[in-house]
């Protein structure tokens, strides 16, 4: 039987999946895929639903970032639907590594 991981236990709660920093706030959720693309149809044929619903935990600051640097949603979920691609983004690469050194 396999072990169940305890969230407690694991390391990156509370880290920010672009810059690593574990913020006082906390972090939120970023759907990968805008919530607003869900009922678009091409949407639906490119991913599945889960595909859909997932989601990275970021810190306010990198949150901000995303939707200041790629503020359409339908941009947001074409072109950057993975971490990778969010990274590859070359003003969100820069910020991160500017982020990741701040308190």
């Amino acid at each position: 039987m396999g072990v169940v991981a305890n969230q407690t236990t694991d390391p990156n709660r509370g880290r920010c999946t672009l810059c690593g920093r574990r913020p006082k706030r906390g972090t939120t959720e970023h759907h990968l895929i805008p919530r607003t693309c869900h009922k678009n149809k091409w949407f639906k044929k490119q991913f599945s639903r889960e595909q859909m619903q997932q989601t990275i935990s970021v810190c306010h600051d990198c949150h901000q970032a995303i939707h200041r640097f790629v503020p359409k949603e339908k941009t947001l979920g074409r072109d950057y639907h993975t971490v990778d691609q969010i990274m590859a983004h070359d003003q969100m690469a820069t910020f991160v590594a500017w982020v990741s050194k701040q308190k």
